[in-house]
């Protein structure tokens, strides 16, 4: 067994591990382990750590370095209780599950369906994105999520299994154009995430807090090719565990008078994100590099599940 596989396994074994452990312990404990594991990222991370506090600094010239300091800490916190409650979740009955949210704006995708085109459900690695899947599959019914398959093929199979559960699909890059008007044309739902960098023709540069960085225009060009709706969607954890589904109004579309039609959408899709954020900035992935016009050359690679691709945009 090669060092590479060797290391697959004892990711998955680890994994596995937790994920029983947080699946039968009561909520306190459950939350204390996720504590321990985002401020033993934030000890020995010293270059995500550095990272996040340099964006919070730039996106934020008027909070102090203390603050900037304490707000990455408590999103390092965050990014914790985000992957024990995914194991956590992964265990649970759709009665448990449908029990451990609440929503508010469902009826905005319901209303957007009536169109008969189907609808975008946009977000960001925003607090808990990934329980936000599942329960919108039992809220309102199973979607398509775009997703990027993991460098570890025992992690990506049980991923895949946890997003699969309640009967979403999900889209990989290879094939994914078609697949997602497949979707919009059954009148369904296709979820997005547009918080990361993208390189190539797919890329659009918005302004994200006073910014420009490099966004996916795969959701403005969706929604304007078929008619969908854009409907921004937030998951906010709550204090007893359970968390907030949000579902936004849709994002209106720009006139037909537009310059650039695909640009404005996109910014205003980016806007809606960047308000979430402000809100809440613990609750966004700080640590990952969004902007790339910096000039530090550290590398932060090692921190996260790797993705095998870097790309976010949609092929054929």
């Amino acid at each position: 067994m090669g060092l590479t596989a060797m290391r697959h396994y004892v990711e998955y074994g680890l994994v596995v591990t937790v994920r029983w452990f947080v699946g039968h312990a009561p909520y306190p404990l459950v939350r204390a382990l996720g504590t321990a594991i985002g401020l033993t990222f934030h000890a020995i991370d010293g270059a995500h750590r550095r990272l996040a506090v340099s964006q919070l600094r730039a996106a934020f010239p008027v909070r102090s370095e203390e603050e900037c300091r304490r707000i990455a800490r408590q999103t390092f916190v965050q990014f914790g209780q985000s992957l024990v409650m995914v194991l956590r979740v992964s265990t649970f009955t759709p009665q448990q599950l449908l029990r451990a949210v609440e929503v508010d704006g469902a009826d905005h995708v319901r209303a957007a369906l009536v169109g008969g085109r189907g609808a975008i459900v946009f977000s960001g690695h925003f607090g808990y994105w990934e329980l936000h899947g599942l329960t919108h599959a039992l809220v309102l019914s199973p979607m398509s999520v775009l997703a990027r398959p993991l460098d570890n093929p025992l992690l990506h199979e049980l991923l895949e299994r946890t997003r699969r559960a309640t009967g979403n699909q999900v889209i990989y890059r290879q094939g994914a154009l078609r697949r997602v008007l497949r979707a919009l044309n059954a009148n369904e739902c296709v979820a997005i995430l547009i918080d990361q960098h993208i390189q190539g023709a797919d890329a659009v540069p918005v302004d994200f807090f006073g910014r420009p960085a490099a966004t996916t225009s795969a959701l403005a060009t969706l929604a304007l090719r078929t008619g969908a709706a854009l409907i921004p969607a937030f998951a906010i954890p709550l204090p007893d565990g359970r968390c907030r589904l949000v579902y936004e109004p849709p994002v209106e579309v720009p006139p037909a008078t537009s310059n650039d039609p695909v640009l404005e959408l996109t910014q205003r899709c980016t806007d809606v994100l960047e308000m979430y954020v402000r809100r809440h900035p613990h609750l966004w992935l700080w640590m990952h590099r969004r902007w790339r016009d910096v000039s530090s050359t550290e590398s932060v690679t090692g921190m996260f599940p790797a993705g095998r691709h870097d790309e976010s945009g949609l092929s054929d």
